[in-house]
Formats: structure tokens, C-alpha cells, sequence
């Protein structure tokens, strides 16, 4: 266990958030703008690595610490390991992709789809394969990695829209990795909460499948392609490495391996069954590498924004108005305490922007709300993974966000306009903690301590 930090002034809780604040404005601010000057890729004219800048300058400022203090904490955000193990992940999937279109493996899996799918059921198929690799691989940004090529290349051919491709791509990741027992999510939730994994998996299963249910209707009734698509002549040899991702993913092995993989054996494909030349794979892998550069720069700035709120008490302080405005409504003990752990986890993440940190980060109150609220732990750690999806899948500087925005050439803003299953599962959480049948006895007085 880590060292408790020196006692924050109190005024800086608030205050904490005005770097983040200041740049979800001006980054939105300036899109907006170019938007309606309807200029081409509005939210393209202001790089969001570029508009995190003055917010890191703002954080620094208020830090009111020596300089050398400051960039301290900036390089302990921007270097966490979780934020580090995302930019990674970041540089395969680049890789991967790059190298995938130059042996032409994703035109090759386009065309295969093509000619096995019906176009009515390509965005359901679509968000099923990227639950299955998700809840294999426990990891939403290497499902999308992986997937991404394929998705902008069916886009393409197909003629669906590509807001609604990434939307369905983003949706089956969060979902699968919401669920995986392998996810650091689930790992997170249930090691804060003291619950078995089982159990957490069950009560997310109530929420998950029926919001899955709906998005996988409505993708079938409106998602057909403008017309009938007739796949072009394609090798099945070129399929052959994304076979092999998926069955490796299936099988649950570690994402830098199934990425790393897949950039070797989409290389010696081309070079055995086509005409590629091995010698510009190095070129390829750096392309992809170059591809993922401002999505890289803008997770660590992210980080680096998330620990000087942590460290400036803005955490704290959101932790604690949450947890005494849920001790003091007129509610049933154990839906408030549910609510207030939702709420804490959604807004914990809306500042990190890290699911996995938003839970741990969440992790000691949201267990004393429910010790004081009655809700069991399996619950709570149901309601901290699917409130934390809920967040990440809506946030247009999430990292699942930014990948997808890249891969299409979509702003953020467009990637999680669409992003279905999130809003769904937040439609039907918040219906079952009105409707639940409760157990716990009306909520009994607590003192400070207990706050």
C-alpha cells in the first residue's frame, strides 16, 4: 500500500477540474466552430494532443509547487502503467494494420465476409466477433486493434456508414471485455469489493444481455447495406492470419502476443502466397507505429491530466460529495448506495479517463457505501464494471474512442454518437436499480466516520 499523500488544501477540489474542463471546451469549442464553418474534418483543425496543452500548462499552475515537483507528478500520470500497456498497444495495432492492408489479409477477410454474411446481418455480425475476441481477450482496445482494418475496409466496400461500423465495433468490444473474467475490470472490481468473479459476471449478465439484445435488433432492422454487394475474388490463404488471431484470442492468449503474431504471420503470408517483400515490412511497421502518434500523445497527456487531479484532491473531493449527498437522500439504503457507488465510478472515470484506474481509483468507498448501504459485494462490484463501461464507451477522449476515430477518420464525437450498446446498457442499469427487488433494511443513521 502506497504512503498517504500530505492533506490537500481543501480548495483545490473543485478547482481540480478546471484543467480537464478547459480542455474538453476548447477541444470541442474549436470543432464545433470549424463545423460550422463546414469545413472538412472540423475536429481535425485543433489535434486534441494539441488542445490538451494549455490544460497541462493550467494543472502545472495550480499545482503551486517548484517546477521540477510539477513535471514530476506529469511523468508519473503519463507514465502509469495502465496508460503505458494502451499506447502498446496502440503501436501493435498500427503495426498490424499497416501490414494487414499492404498483404492485402484485410481485403481478402472483407471479401470472405461478403461472401458468408448476408448484408442485412454484417453490423450484428460485426459486434458479436468483436464480444467474442473481447470476452476472450479481456481487452477492448486489442479487439478493436485487431478488428479496426477489417471494419474501414467493410465500410468501404459495402457502403454502410462508417459512424455505424465503429459504433457496432466499439459496442461488441465493451461489451466482451465488460463480461470477460480475464478483463482488468472485472480483476479490479472484484479484488476492491471482495467478490467472486462468478458472481460479478452473473449480475453483469442481467444488465449486459439485454442491452445487447436491443443493439443487436436494431443493427439487424437498420443496418442492412444501400444495395446488394457482390464480394470480389479474394485468397483464402490471405484469410489465414486473422483466422489464426482469432482462434489464439479465443483461446485467451495475451494481447501483445496475438498482436505481435499477427503482424508475423500477415508478412510471411504475403510473402509465400503473393508478392510482398519482406524487406518493407520495417517501413510498414513504422507507418503503423507513425499512424497511432497522436492518440499515443494524447493517452499519456490524459494520464498526466487524471494523477494532478488525484494529487490536487479533486478525487477526494468528488468521492466525498458523492458519498454524503447519497447518506442524506430520502431513498431506500440499498438503491442509494448503488446509485452513489455508479455515480462515483462514472465520474471518476469521466477524469481519468481509464476505466480499470476509475475502479480502483473508486474502489475503498464505493465498498464502504455498500457495507453502509447493504448491498452485497458481488453487486457493487457489478455496479462499478458497468457504470465504468458505461463512462468509457461515451467519452470522446477514451482511448477506445480515439483508436476508432483514427482507424475511420471520424471525430470523437461522431465514434461515440453512435456508440448504441453503451447508451443501452446505461437505459437498462438504470431501469433495474428503480425496478429491483431490494433486500437491505431502511438505511440507518451514520455518523462521519461512516460517510
Amino acid at each position: 500500500m502506497a504512503a498517504t499523500p500530505e492533506p490537500i488544501p481543501a480548495q483545490y477540489g473543485a478547482l481540480a477540474f478546471l484543467p480537464l474542463l478547459s480542455f474538453v471546451l476548447l477541444f470541442l469549442g474549436a470543432g464545433i466552430y470549424y463545423q460550422s464553418l463546414q469545413v472538412d474534418y472540423a475536429f481535425y483543425q485543433l489535434p486534441a494532443h494539441v488542445a490538451v496543452l494549455p490544460a497541462i500548462v493550467l494543472a502545472m499552475l495550480l499545482h503551486r509547487a517548484p517546477l521540477q515537483q510539477s513535471v514530476s507528478v506529469l511523468i508519473q500520470g503519463a507514465g502509469h502503467s495502465t496508460i503505458l500497456t494502451m499506447c502498446f498497444i496502440y503501436l501493435l495495432a498500427g503495426a498490424f494494420s499497416s501490414v494487414a492492408v499492404a498483404t492485402g489479409g484485410v481485403d481478402a477477410v472483407v471479401n470472405a465476409g461478403l461472401s458468408l454474411v448476408p448484408a442485412s446481418l454484417l453490423l450484428p455480425g460485426l459486434f458479436l466477433i468483436a464480444a467474442l475476441i473481447a470476452l476472450a481477450m479481456g481487452t477492448s482496445m486489442g479487439t478493436i486493434g485487431a478488428l479496426a482494418p477489417i471494419a474501414v475496409a467493410l465500410a468501404q466496400q459495402t457502403g454502410l456508414s462508417p459512424v455505424l461500423v465503429a459504433g457496432a465495433l466499439l459496442g461488441g468490444a465493451m461489451f466482451g471485455d465488460n463480461l470477460s473474467i480475464i478483463s482488468d475490470t472485472t480483476i479490479a472490481s472484484t479484488r476492491t469489493q471482495g467478490a467472486r468473479m462468478k458472481d460479478k459476471f452473473r449480475e453483469n449478465l442481467k444488465l449486459a444481455l439485454p442491452a445487447a439484445a436491443v443493439v443487436l435488433l436494431g443493427y439487424i432492422w437498420f443496418g442492412s447495406v444501400p444495395a446488394d454487394i457482390q464480394s470480389e475474388a479474394f485468397s483464402w490463404s490471405a484469410v489465414l492470419p486473422y483466422l489464426a488471431i482469432l482462434v489464439l484470442a479465443v483461446a485467451g492468449l495475451n494481447v501483445f502476443a496475438v498482436l505481435s503474431l499477427g503482424i508475423v504471420l500477415a508478412a510471411l503470408q504475403g510473402a509465400v502466397f503473393g508478392d510482398y517483400q519482406l524487406g518493407q515490412l520495417g517501413q510498414d511497421v513504422a507507418s503503423g507505429f507513425a499512424s497511432m502518434q497522436e492518440i499515443f500523445l494524447l493517452s499519456m497527456f490524459i494520464g498526466a491530466l487524471g494523477e494532478f487531479i488525484k494529487q490536487q484532491g479533486g478525487l477526494a473531493w468528488l468521492s466525498s460529495k458523492l458519498s454524503h449527498f447519497f447518506n442524506r437522500i430520502k431513498m431506500h439504503a440499498e438503491r442509494s448506495g448503488q446509485l452513489g457507488i455508479a455515480a462515483l465510478v462514472f465520474g471518476t472515470n469521466l477524469c481519468v479517463a481509464n476505466n480499470t484506474v476509475a475502479i480502483v481509483i473508486s474502489g475503498d468507498i464505493s465498498r464502504n457505501l455498500a457495507q453502509n448501504h447493504g448491498v452485497s459485494p458481488r453487486r457493487s462490484a457489478s455496479m462499478l464494471d458497468i457504470f465504468a463501461c458505461i463512462s468509457q464507451g461515451l467519452l470522446p477522449y477514451g482511448a477506445q474512442a480515439l483508436l476508432l476515430a483514427a482507424s475511420f477518420s471520424l471525430s470523437p464525437l461522431q465514434v461515440v454518437a453512435s456508440s448504441f450498446y453503451c447508451m443501452a446498457l446505461a437505459v437498462v442499469a438504470l431501469l433495474w436499480l428503480s425496478l429491483q427487488p431490494l433486500t437491505a433494511q431502511p438505511k440507518p443513521e451514520l455518523n462521519s466516520t461512516n460517510a
